[in-house]
């Protein structure tokens, strides 16, 4: 989820919510407009209600728009979203934002549901030329692994801060980066994830030498 903005809205119905992992889930409906992958929409669950933006988590030529998100129990949104069933109606905007991709070589930073939009950039066809690294708390929350590490193999770094495995790096992503001897300055870095996150990832970067023009962030909060 991310920051919100005023745009005209329509209902769509579900054809389904699951629960994914503790906490995550994921709904989808029918698509029945274009978009980059990358972009957000705003969804709200009546047409005048409070709005928060979602990262599209479908490519654009998926028959469905999909939307990846955690439970934030004190929210007003998302609570009341993983109680709804297929068949519900929820309103949506417009999609929107610059934070799409290119097929240009680059590095993927994400943490939790901040693998969206890069997931729908994977859809897409895009991850050519990519390094993904995927930071999450627990092993069951890397829930398109297959798909990844299919297209992206060793290029597919998982960093998980509560618990151990052999193919995975045992810590945050700014662990990883930190032990990285170089970062290659002519790359673009694109993060996504918690405000706290993207600043401290944006901060390692930058001190590794990055330019400051090759960084590109989506704040979740």
């Amino acid at each position: 989820m991310v920051a919100t903005h005023n745009h005209r809205v329509k209902p769509v119905t579900l054809n389904f919510s699951d629960q994914l992992s503790e906490g995550i889930f994921l709904f989808g409906f029918e698509r029945d407009f274009d978009f980059r992958a990358g972009q957000v929409i705003g969804i709200a669950l009546q047409e005048e209600g409070p709005r928060r933006l979602y990262s599209i988590c479908s490519g654009p030529q998926d028959p469905e728009i999909r939307i990846l998100y955690n439970v934030i129990e004190e929210g007003y949104l998302t609570p009341r979203l993983s109680d709804l069933e297929a068949g519900d109606t929820i309103w949506i905007t417009e999609p929107r934002g610059e934070f799409t991709g290119t097929h240009d070589p680059a590095v993927w930073i994400a943490t939790g549901t901040g693998i969206a939009p890069f997931y729908s950039m994977l859809r897409s066809g895009l991850a050519d030329q990519k390094v993904l690294i995927h930071g999450n708390r627990y092993l069951e929350q890397f829930h398109f692994y297959d798909e990844f590490s299919s297209v992206l193999g060793n290029n597919y770094i998982r960093c998980c801060s509560a618990e151990e495995d052999d193919q995975v790096f045992h810590g945050r992503v700014t662990g990883y980066l930190g032990l990285e001897p170089s970062l290659n300055p002519r790359l673009k870095y694109y993060i996504c994830g918690s405000a706290e996150m993207v600043v401290d990832t944006r901060d390692l970067l930058i001190e590794k030498g990055i330019p400051f023009d090759h960084i590109i962030s989506e704040i979740y909060f």
